[in-house]
């Protein structure tokens, strides 16, 4: 199993440099001529072929390792025609999306996509059933599906209108938004809080606790939508909910940090060095995602995040970049899953800095957008931002060797 592993953990940062790539020719495409090149569908393929082909593919190898634990070195194969069928999916979008944006080719591949994450669902949720013990994590898990199914409706809404030409800016705005948070706020970081809460709740008692911080996220999950929308005319009770969604997740964050504070010994003793910096930073993006997202409860607030480009620009990337992506890394080198050697040090280094400079450089474009202010050369540093990320993950690449690294008990 552990050479099945090492095999789609290399394919997954493989799509991670893929989707780096396309980033960096985005940004040239914007600074400078390319010729050819339709941004717009680009742009579709780029975060289609980052969700699919590089989180999902990476999670869902993530998820299916924990459950071989339990269920044996062999377990890999069960899952093998699901892995492909994401991974042929993701580059049947990847393809299609730059050629011809919402077309034939581009939304069949979508749908088998989703058709395909409807049976990982199925099948990982029963499996789950199957083990003996039940623990914390799998409410976690089984959160993930179903946010992972629920995203689905965003993605179709967004293909039928596509293909029929439904041109509605508010429904289209509130049927990607509902994609992405359920993607993002959902599948992504449901699956993210499993993987982290199954080694939490080996080294801790206090299962009332973590109970409650499931609960807290959980119950904010849905209400939470609506601060994508809150551009919208929302009946007045929504708007109250939206607000107690926001503080519920904030309460749930905190819950978590004092319960990881009280065990800080014996966590420190199981993950330490570059493992416990990674996840470090990961929970600074966190605490600032929610914080934003508390704060954009005030309307004025919430209009001046979602009137500037570079702003949504900049969370979406601290979210799936700095919060997601970086816990990813964070989690396979603390589990020893990523032996960490000089280059793929270097590579972790030089990627994190392209994703702080990139940061940097969107809050400063969209602060100076409030007041109509131009950045001289702006996007020819952002473009530098995407080439230092790119170089980041090429020396990952580079130095992804396979290990014989014993798999953690369970």
């Amino acid at each position: 199993m552990q050479s099945s592993l090492h095999y789609w953990l290399r394919i997954s940062f493989i799509n991670l440099l893929i989707v780096a790539l396309i980033g960096v020719m985005l940004r040239y495409k914007i600074a400078f001529s390319f010729p050819f090149l339709d941004q717009k569908h680009l742009l579709h393929g780029h975060s289609h072929f980052a969700f699919s082909g590089w989180i999902t593919q990476v999670l869902m190898v993530m998820l299916v390792q924990y459950l071989s634990q339990y269920k044996g070195e062999g377990f890999f194969k069960k899952y093998l025609p699901v892995l492909y069928g994401n991974l042929i999916t993701a580059y049947g979008m990847l393809v299609f999306f730059p050629i011809q944006g919402y077309g034939a080719g581009s939304i069949s591949f979508s749908v088998l996509s989703i058709v395909n994450s409807y049976v990982f669902a199925v099948m990982y949720w029963k499996d789950l059933n199957g083990l003996r013990k039940p623990y914390i994590s799998h409410y976690w898990y089984k959160a993930a599906l179903v946010f992972y199914a629920l995203s689905s409706l965003g993605a179709f809404s967004l293909a039928y209108m596509m293909a029929n030409k439904i041109v509605h800016q508010n429904w289209y705005l509130a049927a990607v938004y509902y994609f992405l948070h359920f993607q993002y706020n959902g599948w992504f970081f449901f699956a993210g809080m499993g993987l982290l809460v199954s080694r939490i709740e080996k080294i801790t008692t206090t299962i009332k606790q973590l109970k409650l911080v499931f609960w807290s996220f959980f119950l904010a999950c849905i209400p939470a939508y609506f601060l994508s929308v809150l551009w919208m005319s929302l009946p007045f009770i929504v708007y109250w909910l939206v607000v107690a969604a926001a503080m519920m997740q904030c309460v749930g964050w905190v819950l978590l940090i004092l319960l990881i504070r009280k065990n800080s010994i014996i966590i420190k003793a199981k993950i330490t060095g570059w493992g416990s910096w990674l996840l470090l930073i990961s929970a600074i993006a966190l605490t600032i995602k929610l914080l934003l997202q508390l704060g954009s409860t005030h309307p004025a607030l919430s209009q001046l995040a979602f009137g500037f480009r570079p702003i949504v620009i900049g969370y979406l990337h601290l979210v799936l970049l700095g919060m997601i992506t970086v816990f990813i890394i964070g989690y396979l080198v603390s589990m020893q899953l990523l032996t960490i050697n000089k280059m793929i040090r270097a590579g972790i280094l030089i990627f994190i800095t392209g994703i702080f400079v990139n940061e940097l450089l969107l809050m400063l474009q969209g602060v100076a957008g409030l007041y109509y202010v131009i950045i001289p050369f702006i996007n020819e540093m952002l473009l530098m931002a995407a080439a230092i990320m790119f170089s980041g993950t090429l020396l990952i690449n580079c130095a992804f060797r396979k290990t014989n690294v014993p798999l953690p008990a369970p």
